[in-house]
C-alpha cells in the first residue's frame, strides 16, 4: 500500500474539512473547501480511495500551493468511475 498527499492547488483560507482523521475516503470526495485570496470557493477532491491517516490543516488555517492538507493511505479497491 502506498501513501498519497492531498495538496492545496492555491492561496486562501480553510473554509471546512470534510473528512475525518481514520475515516475511509472514496475517488472523486470532496475533502475540504479552500476560499482563495481571490474569494473564489475551491473544492479539493481526492483521486484515489484509502484511509486519511492524518489531517494536516484545520479550518481557518492559511494554505499555499503544494502544501500538504492530508496524508492518504491509499487501497487497491476500485469504487469510482471515468
Amino acid at each position: 500500500m502506498d501513501f498519497g498527499m492531498i495538496l492545496s492547488p492555491s492561496y486562501g483560507w480553510v473554509e471546512k474539512v470534510l473528512a475525518k482523521q481514520a475515516e475511509r475516503i472514496y475517488e472523486w470526495e470532496t475533502l475540504f473547501s479552500i476560499r482563495t485570496e481571490g474569494g473564489k470557493a475551491e473544492l479539493i477532491q481526492t483521486y484515489f480511495s484509502g484511509e486519511i491517516k492524518s489531517l494536516e490543516v484545520q479550518e481557518g488555517d492559511y494554505v499555499i500551493p503544494g502544501m500538504v492538507l492530508a496524508y492518504i493511505k491509499e487501497d487497491l479497491f476500485v469504487t469510482g468511475s471515468d
